[in-house]
């Protein structure tokens, strides 16, 4: 169903603008109408990243008169792959500046506003205010129950997508949208509580189809364009699910939860909460078991040099993918991937008379094999805080980083 448009119309379409979106205007269902509507039209964009990157050019490009941006981080390399609004030339650039200074080269006519700073529960409905619809183009779960909290307490539908190599998911949330009358689910009632940590890697860790992020971007556009123009069918209490290996879409009923922590018939989540603590970046098993148990890069380099000099004896494990493996490494280290310590096939392969030291990327993961190791029995296990990534920034830069 449709339903009544977010904004209403500006008083009039310049001639430029006429010549500009003159392919929108000789839409039937867009028009003139339409048109003044996305001029009028504020829309704030959290994330300039794989999301945010297509989202904020198509919505620039359609003609969305003010623009918000929600971003902290600066253009890294590793972030052109899929990144398109920013450019080589803008490599350690703020992310929120090159998005705005493409937004101008793509549509002079928007205006742009930029909220250079880390979403968070003190400032969110400051960023919030005065904006029709939001487009959430967020990376982790934490800030994902933030927006959507935030979101529904402030009465402001949204947007939502998400993306992991190659499978893309985009709905819409807006239980205050006119003509819902209370019946629209939000974010919650499809994902009451977040995956256990450590579950579900990030795209940083797991990897990401650069095109993918063109497919849910564009789609989250595409329903950003109808709520508020009042056209079409928005993906309102559904949920559009995309495998770009399979080229296959499905569309999936998503009902409203009558038991929701936050827009339940008896809500237990009335305020905004500590997303981080929530959400958990890693268990608590292994935060207990990282607590005495974690060394730096520093030290590691000392103990490789002491494993070469013969007057130290143990067994680094990398516990990433073969692929990343493929990318960078720490010499010496032998390669056997997390799924083996939670089936249980890894323990057969560590020495029993030998410590065991363990890292991955960034020390997410070797917190969680650690806790299995202590728990089979390794008592002196420990793990590298900040993994490789942090021994190519301090110990070894000559490798690449990714």
């Amino acid at each position: 169903m449709s339903y009544p448009a977010l904004v209403e119309p500006a008083d009039e379409l310049t001639i430029d603008e006429v010549r500009r979106y003159s392919r929108h205007l000789i839409i039937p269902d867009v028009g003139m109408s339409g048109q003044k509507r996305l001029k009028n039209a504020k829309v704030l964009v959290i994330g300039a990243g794989g999301l945010g990157s297509p989202a904020l050019l198509y919505l620039a490009a359609a003609g969305v008169g003010t623009l918000g941006i929600v971003e902290f981080d600066e253009v890294d390399e590793s972030n052109l792959q899929r990144q398109v609004i920013h450019g080589q030339s803008d490599v350690g650039r703020s992310k929120a500046q090159s998005a705005k200074d493409s937004i101008a080269e793509v549509n002079p006519l928007v205006n742009v506003v930029v909220h250079e700073e880390r979403l968070e529960n003190d400032n969110v409905y400051a960023i919030f205010e005065g904006y029709d619809l939001i487009v959430d183009g967020t990376d982790n779960f934490a800030t994902r129950y933030l927006v959507n909290d935030a979101a529904y307490f402030a009465g402001i539908p949204y947007v939502w997508g998400s993306i992991y190599r190659f499978d893309g998911q985009a709905s819409v949330f807006a239980p205050s949208l006119d003509g819902i009358d209370g019946e629209a689910p939000c974010y919650r009632c499809l994902y009451p509580e977040p995956p256990p940590p450590g579950m579900v890697p990030s795209c940083a860790e797991g990897g990401v189809l650069g095109v993918l992020c063109a497919s849910i971007g564009s789609i989250q556009v595409n329903e950003a364009i109808k709520l508020l123009t009042g056209i079409g069918d928005p993906l309102v209490g559904k949920l559009m699910i995309y495998d770009a290996l399979e080229m296959e879409y499905r569309k999936l009923k998503v009902r409203k939860d009558p038991n929701c922590a936050l827009c339940g018939e008896n809500a237990t989540v009335t305020e905004l909460i500590d997303y981080e603590y929530f959400c958990g970046a890693v268990s608590d098993e292994a935060a207990e078991a990282a607590a005495d148990a974690t060394i730096s890069v520093v030290t590691l380099e000392h103990m490789l040099k002491e494993r070469e000099e013969g007057s130290r004896d143990f067994v680094l494990v990398d516990v990433r993918e073969p692929n990343e493996a493929e990318i960078n490494h720490i010499p010496g280290a032998i390669l056997i991937p997390k799924g083996d310590f939670l089936n249980g096939s890894a323990l057969e392969k560590l020495p029993s008379d030998k410590q065991v030291v363990m890292h991955c990327k960034t020390g997410v993961r070797s917190a969680e094999t650690l806790a299995i190791v202590k728990g089979a029995g390794y008592s002196d296990a420990v793990h590298v805080g900040g993994g490789v990534s942090a021994w190519v920034n301090q110990i070894d830069p000559s490798q690449p980083s990714y």
